[in-house]
């Protein structure tokens, strides 16, 4: 189930930022709710590699409620920190390799609901995208 607040929450933010550019958004945290980060995974992409935890998408998502509940009160009270981000190394075309990081699934769906919010702050066309 998708939450309804976020994107008018997302659309308000984004007029804020159009309305004042110089304006500075210092406190953005609080806005990441159980719903904002029910919506960050549905736009995490689920296959990718799991992180140096081993967790994947689907074993993420078996528990989905309990583990974003236990995500966002870690997040609230400063409990939550970045995990390691396993390195691994891919082929390029010319025959050498490149690092490649693979954060943890939960880690993802962190970054996707910073991103989230620093799109709609940073992306002058957001508000007319919906």
């Amino acid at each position: 189930m998708r939450a309804p607040t976020v994107t008018p929450q997302l659309q308000r933010i984004a007029a804020q930022a159009a309305r004042d550019p110089p304006r500075v958004f210092t406190t953005l945290a609080h806005l990441i709710d159980v719903d904002f980060l029910r919506e960050a995974y549905h736009r995490t992409r689920k296959s990718s590699a799991p992180g140096i935890d081993g967790v994947t998408a689907k074993e993420y998502a078996e528990h989905l409620d309990e583990n974003l509940h236990d995500l966002h009160e870690r997040r609230r009270s400063g409990g939550y920190q970045a995990p390691p981000v396993a390195r691994v190394w891919r082929d390029k075309a010319d025959g050498g390799q490149r690092p490649m990081g693979q954060p943890p699934f939960e880690d993802k769906i962190v970054q996707r609901a910073v991103a989230m919010l620093l799109e709609a702050i940073y992306e002058q066309d957001f508000c007319d995208s919906s």
